[in-house]
């Protein structure tokens, strides 16, 4: 389950640290070797059949949260085979984002319904009655699916009195709303990367932790060794995910022992955005005869641009709250490096697409950063700082949560052009947001606004995040509260929204 503890997530957290602490320590890399011992100490494996396996898997991990690639299993290298050449202080990406270790893979079952134990072979037989195939029998009483008739539909599922019969599905392949998980010939999930948006569900629900996605802390923490000015622009869906000690107030003294020189508030380019976006649809929309969609989620963009090609026009031009963030700080400190801490695994692509100037230098998601507080042992109970984030409004701040986006365009139109009346829809998850775009395609959302997330709760609830999403989702709603101002018409940056594209 999302947010709570478990070996996969401690094994996460554990290979972030040891990255962090190899890159902050420095000296010979070729010490990287001695990484998975570390994570997995002892002789007696705890969780797998082997404890070579589970050390094997743990150096993977390793090698991905440095950026570089998965080793074959076919041929022999060290597991430091190409580290030297990823310390570098500048991004080090080497595709895919998002990676599966085949060994790591327990090769679950592919989508099947199956009768369990709970049978009690009653006389009604109600899912022989439903199912439209006539892929239900019964032996000794029981009931019994033929999978070469099964169409998978689910119908015997919902009608048996027991609730004896499942439908089972691959976690991850149940998460990717792209249907871009497959098997490849040992039954193992294989992802199809012409249909991947790198949304990272997939690592987030295998519950075996085989897929990774891979990390920037190594590049990162050698620009602030280097001395670059390195400055973080933090999404405003951080507030709790580090626990209660580290409060907004701490979070910039807390960046700081980190090698951070400041922060900025990415809800401040949310607001820029909403701005945008809101006279956007004003110029677009209102005539009634066409529909815009938010830019502000990668994968969201990426599934259009996938999925509905002739619909991408629809979207909107407007930069994300990243990528104006970034720009506003490199316009005040062009020589910096800046490094956008987010829930998103998507980020990573966004930041290196060729086709914006995205100023990003580097991301991490929430989980990394978690990985830097533990090497640098920064205990946020003991961190003394009061320096709130206080120049981003509530709307921008609500970006992080399905359906903040569109709400708080809506609030700006409501300003800009009291008489119109803007309709607005959202869908969360990719498979929903598919949906939503064949509705739109069909000319059926003309005069909407549509917000796309591709996590389902939003931005808490992506790859990268750490606390359970409803907990998120209360705490972000608080830090809305909090806010200074409400509208993004309020923000103290506004005259900047037509000037950082």
């Amino acid at each position: 389950m999302r947010g709570y503890e478990s070996f996969v997530t401690e094994v996460r957290k554990k290979v972030f640290t040891e990255v962090a602490r190899l890159a902050y320590e420095g000296g010979d890399y070729s010490r990287i070797e001695e990484i998975p011992y570390r994570i997995v100490p002892g002789e007696i494996a705890s969780h797998r059949e082997s404890i070579f396996l589970e050390r094997a898997i743990a150096g993977e991990r390793v090698r991905l949260a440095m950026g570089l690639p998965l080793r074959p299993v076919y041929e022999h290298k060290p597991l430091s085979d190409g580290v030297n050449e990823s310390a570098v202080a500048e991004k080090y990406y080497d595709p895919p984002l998002v990676n599966i270790i085949n060994y790591a893979c327990n090769a679950c079952p592919t989508k099947q319904v199956r009768v369990t134990e709970l049978c009690q072979g009653c006389l009604s037989r109600s899912c022989h009655q439903v199912c439209p195939k006539g892929a239900i029998s019964f032996q000794h009483g029981k009931s019994i699916v033929d999978q070469d008739k099964c169409i998978r539909c689910g119908k015997c599922v919902e009608a048996c009195p027991y609730h004896a019969i499942v439908k089972l599905e691959r976690p991850c392949a149940a998460a990717c709303g792209m249907d871009a998980i497959g098997s490849d010939e040992h039954g193992r999930a294989k992802i199809d990367y012409s249909k991947c948006v790198s949304c990272g569900q997939c690592l987030v629900s295998c519950p075996f932790g085989a897929i990774v996605d891979k990390g920037q802390i190594f590049q990162l923490i050698h620009a602030m060794k280097k001395g670059y000015q390195v400055i973080a622009i933090v999404a405003p869906a951080f507030v709790g995910q580090f626990g209660d000690h580290l409060t907004p107030e701490k979070l910039t003294a807390a960046m700081k022992l980190l090698g951070f020189d400041s922060v900025v508030e990415v809800a401040v380019g949310a607001d820029l955005c909403t701005l945008d976006e809101a006279r956007e649809y004003l110029e677009r929309v209102p005539a009634g005869n066409t529909y815009m969609g938010t830019s502000c989620c990668p994968a969201w963009i990426s599934m259009v641009e996938t999925c509905f090609p002739d619909q991408f026009d629809h979207i909107s031009m407007t930069l994300t709250p990243m990528v104006l963030t970034a720009r506003m700080v490199k316009k005040q400190h062009p020589d910096a490096k800046v490094c956008f801490v987010g829930p998103c695994a998507a980020k990573k692509l966004e930041a290196s697409r060729a086709h914006i100037r995205s100023d990003v230098d580097f991301v991490l998601t929430f989980e990394e950063l978690q990985g830097m507080f533990e090497a640098k042992e920064v205990w946020f109970a003991d961190v003394e700082g009061n320096d709130p984030l206080d120049k981003a409004t509530a709307d921008g701040r609500g970006f992080a949560v399905s359906g903040g986006v569109a709400a708080a365009v809506q609030n700006v139109v409501k300003e800009m052009a009291p008489e119109v009346d803007m309709k607005i829809m959202g869908a969360e998850g990719l498979r929903e947001c598919r949906k939503m775009m064949a509705l739109a395609k069909a000319g059926k959302l003309n005069g909407y606004l549509l917000e796309g997330m591709a996590c389902p709760g939003g931005c808490i609830a992506g790859a990268g995040t750490i606390r359970p999403i409803k907990k998120a989702a209360m705490l972000v709603e608080k830090y809305k509260k909090d806010a200074p101002t409400q509208n993004a018409t309020d923000s103290p940056y506004a005259e900047l929204a037509d000037k950082l594209d």
